[in-house]
């Protein structure tokens, strides 16, 4: 990043308030009722984040006399469903070449099946008519760096819609003194309120007939031979097929505990901007943004002219733990407002209205997993890394697929069958985690060579390059 004298940071965040900007809006439902009794279902899905509601919404296209219920621990959408930046992507893996590196033989396929799902994605908006302000806008990747210029120089691909821009044609969509070059990704993302998506697919999944318990959350999975039971606090579930779609959260196979760390990533939104701050900086195709630096920066224009600006740190707490109090990391919020306003200089005295975190989970390939348990009734799809406000529905389709029994297109991929390396056990995963984090932050500084760690980690596949 270029070095502007730091504008008052303390003043621009001074009056964020800390709830997630998505979430503080009075279009969120109200609660519904927690499971209270006995009910049974064909298909039970735990979590009601985008996993779990497309999972239910999918069940109930392809058979709508399934009876399905989902229960939610907490709120529908209340943690990475619905305070994450909203760029809904095509990419499954994480970036082509992170597709590449674990699945070569199958990397074109993953690429067309992601491309297949983001236009599914933006049919069932319109189908349904989700309210939840969807644009395929696309995305810039910008070099911030000048090592980094050739290597995005060389991704361009006109027939695949990447335009390589730098200069006037790179100003002429976004202005900053930072940028170096960009590639535009013109199909490969849409925007969406993810907040509001998440509420427009509880809506849908209702409408259908999925039967929603809110506030009940899952404390046993038992299995006999006839069915799958989930225990909660009041009730419980007596279930033919189970989907678990509880990402971040502890999984209730033990088995997968260890395929996951939780990793907390914050956000700031701006006040609108007015329309002479927005003519400084252009950006009238807004495209969902992200540098290329192994810690980056993701921003985006919201629906009102606001800038959700996120990224950079991703910060590891030592056994796995989840904390109401880590969503709050000051440091943190102050290094992202000085990032902001090297970025955008001629924004210099904007406002921060919003300032946020919450866990995301990651696994060693960096992108979704999927297995089976009890005989293949039980399914768990989990380690979106950030990525999941699209790929989640693809998880979808094939956790209904695996619960199916019968071989598809998506249960034959090797994606699906193979599972990524657990991390180890405590202190292990924690000293792993901080020389990794510690080794990026120096390629980073390296001109993105990376040193032994790295090349350490890609040779035995968890390393990670998007």
């Amino acid at each position: 990043m270029h070095k502007n004298p730091a504008p008052d940071v303390h003043a621009a965040l001074s009056a964020a308030s800390t709830v997630p900007f998505w979430l503080d809006s009075p279009q969120r439902p109200k609660p519904l009722p927690p499971l209270e009794g006995r009910v049974t279902a064909d298909l039970a899905v735990v979590g009601g984040g985008y996993t779990g509601l497309w999972t239910a919404l999918i069940a109930k296209e392809r058979d709508p006399s399934r009876r399905v219920v989902l229960l939610e621990g907490a709120t529908v959408g209340w943690a990475a469903s619905g305070r994450n930046g909203g760029f809904c992507a095509a990419s499954l893996t994480h970036g082509d070449s992170n597709g590449e590196s674990h699945f070569p033989k199958e990397a074109e396929e993953l690429k067309q099946l992601g491309v297949a799902n983001l236009d599914e994605i933006e049919a069932a908006v319109a189908r349904y008519d989700m309210d939840c302000e969807f644009e395929r806008t696309g995305s810039l990747d910008v070099a911030t760096e000048d090592y980094q210029v050739s290597d995005l120089r060389a991704e361009a691909d006109p027939d695949e819609g990447l335009i390589y821009l730098e200069g006037e044609a790179l100003a002429a969509e976004v202005k900053s003194p930072t940028y170096k070059a960009a590639i535009w990704d013109k199909r490969g993302t849409a925007m969406v309120n993810p907040a509001r998506l998440v509420w427009e697919l509880l809506r849908v999944c209702r409408q259908l007939g999925v039967e929603v318990y809110e506030n009940s959350a899952v404390r046993d999975l038992g299995a006999d031979r006839n069915s799958i039971t989930l225990t909660t606090d009041a009730g419980s579930v007596q279930a033919d097929r189970v989907a678990l779609a509880t990402n971040v959260f502890p999984s209730l196979l033990k088995r997968t505990r260890l395929h996951t760390v939780p990793v907390y990533d914050y956000a700031l939104m701006t006040e609108p901007l007015t329309d002479k701050q927005r003519a400084s900086i252009g950006w009238s195709n807004r495209q969902g943004i992200g540098d290329v630096s192994n810690q980056f920066h993701y921003y985006r224009l919201t629906a009102d002219n606001r800038i959700l600006w996120g990224g950079y740190d991703a910060v590891y707490h030592f056994g796995r733990q989840l904390k109401a109090e880590y969503d709050q990391r000051p440091e943190t919020f102050e290094t992202l407002a000085e990032h902001f306003f090297e970025t955008f200089p001629t924004l210099t005295g904007l406002k921060f209205t919003h300032k946020w975190g919450g866990a995301i989970d990651t696994c060693s390939r960096f992108f979704s997993f999927f297995t089976t348990a009890h005989g293949g009734r039980v399914a768990y799809a989990a380690g979106y890394t950030g990525l999941g406000v699209g790929a989640t529905r693809f998880g979808a389709k094939v956790m209904l697929d695996l619960l199916s029994g019968e071989k598809t297109e998506l249960t034959e991929l090797e994606m699906v069958r193979k599972m990524p390396l657990p991390f180890p056990p405590e202190p292990l995963a924690w000293i792993g985690i901080k020389l990794t984090t510690k080794a990026m932050i120096k390629a980073d500084r390296n001109e993105g060579k990376r040193g032994p760690l790295l090349k350490a980690l890609d040779a035995v596949g968890m390393g990670f390059d998007s």
